[in-house]
């Protein structure tokens, strides 16, 4: 019986190899050839460590492999402390979201770095639990409940939609916006209807979280544009000063926006739901009135800007107990 290979990883000259054939654009077969490696294992040290053929590079690819055997065998935090697993699941039982919990430890244990994990690891940790009823149970817990979050969001990042014409990338964007102590600043999306035919606006204000809900009677480019710069009409100069949205291609004509409405517009990278927090919040709140399969084209644009004062007219946590409306006027007051 023949004995099996044993398998070798990659070296460095190796990885140099494949950087050199991809930019004589080789296939990864021929490469394979050369190198006597499997088509497959090409195939996948390029994706894994480069996203794509153009970019790429030895060192970096070495870099990345190198941290990845670093890493193999070291425990996760939540897998040794159980304290920190107990406090998470509790909060999940309490519907809090990942972020609230991130949060909440912090506040519960200022001075305690072990009592610490990003919103992400929380997701992460819930996602590649085996198949059973506590995965069962947690995700249940979540306000998006996909099964497959990861790859939904790795599809995203690399789903080969042509870019917008002369896109700003969020990567631009002033630092202040970040922290909310200027006002003016806006996100912007689309949640979809029934069987993707219809759909309504959302735009949310980063410092005072108010919302303008968008009746659209369809989702192009110049019916988007139209709708927004419509909406926009009546919010003081001084509380316009940039939008963030997504790579949509509704958004195509995103400059004659900025001409119109005099807004700044940034693009978030696709498949980062996460920076643009405030909106995709929101959007959650918005489903509670128009869950998923809502047809749009039924809703009256009364019943549209009645959720909106219903939105806006809420005491918030994050505004202390003001409302979205209190806190814009407000701040508008204070700019005069």
């Amino acid at each position: 019986m023949e004995e099996r290979k044993r398998y070798h990883h990659l070296t460095s000259y190796e990885r140099e190899e494949i950087s050199r054939l991809l930019a004589t654009r080789a296939t990864f077969e021929s490469i394979g050839k050369i190198l006597g490696r499997h088509t497959s294992t090409i195939g996948r040290e390029v994706y894994r460590n480069g996203l794509n053929r153009d970019n790429y590079r030895e060192h970096r690819a070495t870099a990345q492999a190198a941290h990845r055997r670093s890493r193999q065998g070291r425990k996760r935090k939540l897998d040794v402390n159980h304290e920190l697993r107990r406090y998470i699941y509790q909060k999940l039982q309490r519907r809090w979201s990942p972020e609230q919990i991130a949060n909440g430890l912090r506040r519960d244990y200022p001075g305690d770095a072990g009592m610490r994990l990003s919103p992400e690891t929380i997701y992460t940790h819930i996602y590649v639990l085996p198949r059973g009823a506590l995965k069962r149970e947690l995700r249940k817990y979540l306000r998006q409940r996909h099964g497959y979050r990861w790859r939904r969001l790795a599809a995203a990042a690399s789903d080969g939609r042509g870019r917008l014409p002369n896109m700003i990338s969020i990567s631009e964007r002033p630092k202040d916006v970040e922290d909310r102590t200027i006002p003016g600043h806006w996100e912007g999306d689309l949640i979809m209807g029934k069987w993707k035919k219809t759909a309504l606006g959302t735009l949310v204000e980063r410092t005072t979280r108010t919302t303008i809900l968008v009746p659209l009677h369809s989702y192009d480019a110049v019916s988007v544009r139209k709708a927004l710069a419509r909406e926009f009409r009546s919010i003081p100069r001084q509380m316009k000063l940039s939008l963030t949205y997504d790579q949509g291609k509704e958004m195509a004509e995103h400059e004659r926006l900025s001409e119109q409405t005099q807004l700044r517009v940034y693009f978030a990278h696709p498949g980062c739901p996460w920076e643009r927090g405030t909106n995709e919040n929101t959007n959650g709140l918005i489903r509670q009135f128009f869950p998923k399969g809502t047809d749009f084209s039924t809703v009256t644009r009364r019943q549209i800007k009645s959720v909106q004062r219903l939105l806006n007219e809420r005491p918030r946590k994050a505004l202390d107990y003001q409302t979205p409306y209190e806190a814009f006027k407000t701040l508008v007051k204070g700019c005069n």
